[in-house]
């Protein structure tokens, strides 16, 4: 019964991760899909780059949210009705759910967003200090470079290191580094436009 209910758990996790943020936002601020414009990419940054910073920030935060929520409240909802004996092994697992939901969200057909803002939140219910200072390489590449795809690339890469750097129990390493393949696989597409000098940069402070 106890696997059950944690089974149920994952599944509300996933559910939750597949909000499409995005592509709700598009719909009701323009009336548009938002994977026909911009990138095609479902994420806070092609909202921010089509429809404007405001819209682009709140799709932002909303998404982190919906990370942080699954590794923590939610999780630790199901593990009182179902205890378990390495509770920070299912908050993993809580959240990988999340990830996935907003990666491949069931409302859009499998086809999601890229990750990071959902990995963000996940991250900063299990390892708030990891979380800053991999948001510290983000911001530090972004500025000099301008590019949010290779700053969210760095970054991530930058996390498995920080972990292993302080310490952290095996499953969070293992966790770390799983989450840097799957947001470096989902950013395939900008790799390629940034080894072809054709990805496009973004200045948060320009006034749209």
């Amino acid at each position: 019964m106890g696997y059950f209910i944690l089974f149920l758990g994952f599944v509300s996790a996933y559910i939750i991760g597949s909000i499409p943020t995005a592509y709700i936002f598009g719909r009701v601020l323009k009336g548009i899909d938002i994977r026909e414009y911009g990138s095609g990419n479902a994420g806070a940054t092609n909202v921010f780059r089509v429809i404007g910073k405001t819209p682009g920030m709140i799709v932002l935060i909303i998404d982190i949210i919906k990370g942080y929520i699954a590794a923590t409240y939610l999780a630790s909802g199901f593990m009182y009705l179902a205890p378990v004996t390495r509770p920070e092994l299912y908050r993993i697992l809580f959240g990988l759910s999340a990830i996935a939901g907003h990666n491949w969200t069931l409302f859009l057909k499998f086809k999601g967003g890229k990750g990071v803002a959902a990995s963000a939140g996940v991250v900063i219910g299990l390892i708030p200090k990891i979380f800053w200072l991999g948001f510290l390489v983000w911001l530090i590449t972004f500025f000099i470079t301008g590019f949010v795809s290779l700053g969210s690339i760095i970054a991530i890469i930058s996390i498995p290191i920080f972990t292993l750097a302080f310490g952290e129990p095996v499953e969070i390493v293992v966790f770390m580094c799983l989450l840097c393949l799957i947001i470096v696989y989902k950013h395939k597409p900008n790799i390629r436009r940034l080894a072809r000098g054709e990805e496009k940069r973004i200045q948060f402070f320009k006034k749209k």
